[in-house]
């Protein structure tokens, strides 16, 4: 079951069912919907007598968060690792420790007002010369840290910052439009069930650059060093979501050091049984 955010004909945020290619309206808001104990059957009753369905290409899509926090864990594939390694030489002990350690890295990504939603702009920095988008599996977490829902995310990143000292890591990952999620919240009954083994969630990510692919790239969820609940433990340890989080899960998908995006570029991310986030890359 797939649950959208949008804007009402009156400008107005919505929280939708997607089906197919309509969205039909629901009388309870995100974070609440969440918060039930069967969010599925909860939608199911939810669904607005008063509205007609909506056709999905007739609405501006909004990023799946109301006032959640955004965390991401690093260091999770072993791609990854080696590229954090690439970006700095003094830390790639660091990184090469953080892989193997009991515990992971994790870090604040971003409030809701820094987040884009399908088609919405990205940003890279103004004072950057290096910088990817990292697609991930996103987990929604409700306020009990229980998982309930997965999204695609972008964690978009400056690696040349990064790399200069891993103490700019804030810097080479926190600013506004740095973190794209979307296009929706799979609720996790429905996703469990149609996916078996972890092997089975397709990551893919294109960058088109003037209509064509300036690079694509291809994983698992399966080639994750980390499983969900380690990740879910470590994040409540000693902290606590009022208002429940989303986790970004780390990427396995990292261009090489001769790519950075440009403004103009367009990021597609498609992740198995959720669907695709689509953003334009702009700057300054």
């Amino acid at each position: 079951m797939k649950i959208v955010k949008y804007l009402d004909a009156a400008n107005t945020p919505r929280t939708g069912l997607w089906e197919g290619d309509v969205i039909r309206p629901l009388t309870l808001s995100l974070f609440p919907l969440l918060e039930m104990t069967d969010p599925v059957e909860v939608a199911r009753t939810h669904i607005s007598t008063d509205c007609e369905a909506i056709p999905l290409n007739s609405v501006t899509l909004l990023p799946p968060i109301d006032q959640q926090e955004v965390w991401a864990a690093g260091v999770t594939y072993t791609r990854s690792k080696a590229a954090r390694m690439e970006e700095s030489e003094a830390a790639a002990d660091c990184y090469d420790r953080v892989y193997v350690s009991p515990r992971p890295e994790l870090f604040m990504k971003a409030t809701p007002h820094r987040v884009s939603g399908p088609e919405h702009p990205l940003r890279i920095r103004e004072d950057s010369k290096w910088n990817v988008p990292e697609p991930e599996l996103g987990l929604v977490l409700n306020s009990q840290l229980q998982l309930v829902g997965y999204v695609v995310g972008n964690d978009m990143s400056s690696r040349d910052i990064e790399g200069d000292n891993p103490l700019y890591l804030p810097q080479a990952k926190v600013y506004d439009q740095c973190c794209g999620l979307g296009p929706c919240v799979v609720l996790r009954e429905s996703f469990d069930d149609e996916f078996a083994k972890l092997s089975d969630i397709a990551i893919d990510l294109t960058v088109r650059r003037g209509g064509q692919a300036a690079f694509t790239g291809s994983t698992n969820v399966g080639e994750m060093a980390r499983s969900f609940e380690d990740l879910i433990g470590y994040l409540g340890r000693d902290n606590s979501f009022p208002q429940g989080a989303i986790l970004l899960t780390g990427t396995g998908i990292i261009p090489d050091s001769e790519f950075t995006l440009l403004p103009g570029d367009i990021v597609e991310i498609t992740i198995a049984g959720i669907g695709t986030l689509r953003n334009p890359i702009v700057q300054g």
